[in-house]
C-alpha cells in the first residue's frame, strides 16, 4: 500500500489522484469570486498579485485574464509544472514554500480555497501569516479564503464513497485534537492507496490573533463567494481581507 509521508501535503497534493477527487470544483464560481473580490479590494489593473499555494493555477490564470500581473507559488513540483504551460510575460509560476519570503513585494496576496492550516505546529501557521506580511506592500491588501470551521464541524460527514473516473474513493472524516482529519482510501490497477488530509480548525478569533502578531489588521469578513457577510453559524466560508496596521 502506498501512503502519505509525514508531511501529508507534500505527497497527496503532488499526485494526479488529488486532482481527480476534486475535479468537481466549480470554475464558474471561482471566476465569479475573483471578479467580486478584485472589485471589493479595489485592485488597479496593473496590480501585481501573489497567489500563495496556487495549486495548478486556476485562480492565477483567471486573474491574469482579468489584466493583473500574477505570480503563483506552490510546494508541489507537479502542480507548478502543469501551471507553467499557461505562463506569459505577466503570469509566472514557481515552486516555493509559503513560509519563506519572496524576493519581491506585491500589491495583493491571495490564499484561496482552504490552502492554509496544514502545518503540525501552530507556530508554522503564524510564520506563514508573517511571511505574507513581509511579501505585502505597505499599502497592499491580503486575502485568505478558509472554511468556516464552526459550521464544518457541526455538519461533518463521517463516511462517504465517491466514484470518479472509475476510481472508488472511500472517505472518512473525524475531529481529532483540534484538527479535521480526512482519510482517503482507493485502489488503482490492483494497488491500494491511502492518503490523509489534516486541517487545523482555525476560527476567526485565532486568525485575528495571527494578524495581530504579524502587525496586520483585519479589514473585512465574508461568508461565501458572493461576498455576503460572514455568519458564524450559517456561512460556508470564512473569507478575510487584511492589510498592514
Amino acid at each position: 500500500m502506498k501512503s502519505a509521508e509525514t508531511k501529508w501535503y507534500t505527497t497527496w497534493f503532488d499526485t494526479s489522484f488529488y486532482h481527480t477527487l476534486y475535479k468537481h470544483r466549480n470554475f464558474e464560481e471561482a471566476r465569479h469570486f475573483m471578479n467580486a473580490l478584485t472589485s471589493a479590494i479595489n485592485l488597479k489593473k496593473d496590480a501585481h498579485i501573489l497567489d500563495v499555494a496556487c495549486g495548478r493555477g486556476r485562480h492565477a490564470i483567471y486573474l491574469n485574464d482579468l489584466g493583473f500581473r500574477v505570480t503563483g507559488i506552490d510546494l508541489s513540483p507537479n502542480n507548478i509544472n502543469y501551471a507553467k504551460q499557461y505562463e506569459t510575460s505577466t503570469l509566472k509560476f514557481k515552486v516555493h514554500d509559503m513560509c519563506e519570503p519572496m524576493d519581491n513585494q506585491y500589491d495583493a496576496i491571495v490564499n484561496l480555497f482552504t490552502s492554509f492550516g496544514y502545518f503540525e505546529e501552530d507556530s508554522d501557521n503564524l510564520k506563514a501569516i508573517k511571511t505574507m506580511a513581509k511579501n505585502l506592500k505597505p499599502e497592499g491588501t491580503g486575502v485568505i479564503d478558509f472554511l468556516n470551521v464552526n459550521k464544518t464541524i457541526k455538519n461533518l460527514n463521517p463516511s462517504e464513497i465517491k466514484t470518479i473516473d472509475g476510481i472508488k474513493f472511500y472517505i472518512k472524516k473525524r475531529l481529532d485534537d483540534g484538527h479535521i482529519i480526512k482519510e482517503i482510501d482507493f485502489n488503482v490497477n490492483g494497488e491500494d492507496y491511502h492518503f490523509e488530509e489534516k486541517l487545523k480548525c482555525i476560527d476567526l478569533d485565532t486568525f485575528e490573533r495571527y494578524f495581530k502578531k504579524a502587525n496586520l489588521r483585519l479589514l473585512s469578513t465574508y461568508g461565501d463567494y458572493n461576498l455576503n457577510p460572514f455568519d458564524l453559524e450559517n456561512s460556508d466560508r470564512l473569507i478575510m481581507t487584511f492589510s498592514h496596521q
